[in-house]
């Protein structure tokens, strides 16, 4: 992949993810956690099986298990993560908090794969984790916009996330990124119908504009922001490396935070603090050129 490519899909997913969290706080608004997530894997599956299950029938059972695998952590436990956090927790936040994902690829790739870091890695991890328990503790005012604990829903979220990109990378690299965008959620579908069904969102439903309203937030999560977007991250791990891919989280804060103040969330100096706390350990982690085909 040229590096005019990679950047572009780079910027490209920034965008589209960076604007998922403003739309996943919409979507809570109006459904459950559960529902939000079940409907996101559920649509997007949906429409990527048509790909998945000719995949599968080509493809041998160790790597359709590694694709399970790497789908249950990039794929299905993060889709009901942060709408659960964001019951309490503001849309900038949860896209602040996500910047994480570089740093714990880097812990990951060492813990898992014996991959060396720098001293100077070290400390950006540090310095990241530091800004991330900042955001955690003093962000936010009263009421809604201030939970440990949903925040560390996040925080779970970005250690799946990562986990899921190395897995991608040392195990399924040599697989089509359209292909594993649709075995893994071929895989993952009727575990999500499953969810939805059991949620209560077919009793709940009464065809109101507020929910109309709202299953169009979570069509363009499921179609655009999952389904799409997937297949171009699996196509920039593959092509580049998981740490490369990660550092999309670079620009997605600023995507989220623009979103959540023009719906009138408010921002405060520990926002920034931490914010930039994060950004600069993921700077001081960051893939050096040279790096860029590096298989970790």
């Amino acid at each position: 992949m040229s590096s005019k490519n990679k950047y572009f899909i780079l910027i490209l997913l920034a965008l589209v993810w960076g604007t998922s969290f403003i739309l996943i706080k919409k979507s809570v608004d109006v459904f459950t956690p559960y529902q939000v997530g079940a409907l996101r894997v559920t649509m997007a599956g949906a429409v990527l099986m048509l790909f998945g299950i000719p995949a599968m029938r080509r493809l041998d059972r160790k790597t359709i298990m590694w694709a399970g695998i790497g789908g249950f952590f990039g794929n299905f436990i993060p889709m009901y993560l942060f709408p659960m956090a964001e019951v309490r927790v503001s849309s900038s936040l949860a896209g602040i908090l996500n910047s994480l994902v570089p740093i714990f690829t880097l812990l990951f790739a060492f813990l898992l794969f014996k991959t060396k870091s720098s001293k100077v890695q070290i400390i950006g991890a540090i310095i990241g984790f530091f800004g991330a328990n900042i955001l955690m503790f003093f962000a936010g005012g009263p009421g809604e916009e201030s939970s440990f604990w949903h925040a560390m829903l996040i925080v779970l979220a970005t250690m799946s996330y990562a986990l899921s990109g190395l897995i991608v990378k040392e195990k399924l690299n040599h697989v089509k990124s359209m292909d594993l965008g649709g075995i893994v959620f071929t895989i993952w579908f009727f575990p999500s119908v499953i969810i939805l069904f059991f949620s209560g969102f077919f009793e709940s439903w009464t065809g109101s504009r507020e929910q109309w309203e709202g299953l169009g937030y979570v069509s363009v999560l499921a179609f655009i922001g999952t389904a799409m977007a997937m297949i171009l991250f699996y196509k920039l791990i593959q092509q580049t490396s998981a740490v490369f891919a990660s550092t999309v989280t670079y620009l997605m804060p600023l995507v989220a935070i623009m979103w959540g103040v023009l719906a009138g969330e408010s921002l405060n100096v520990w926002f920034i603090v931490g914010g930039l706390l994060i950004l600069a350990g993921i700077y001081l982690i960051r893939e050096k050129p040279k790096l860029d085909s590096l298989e970790i």
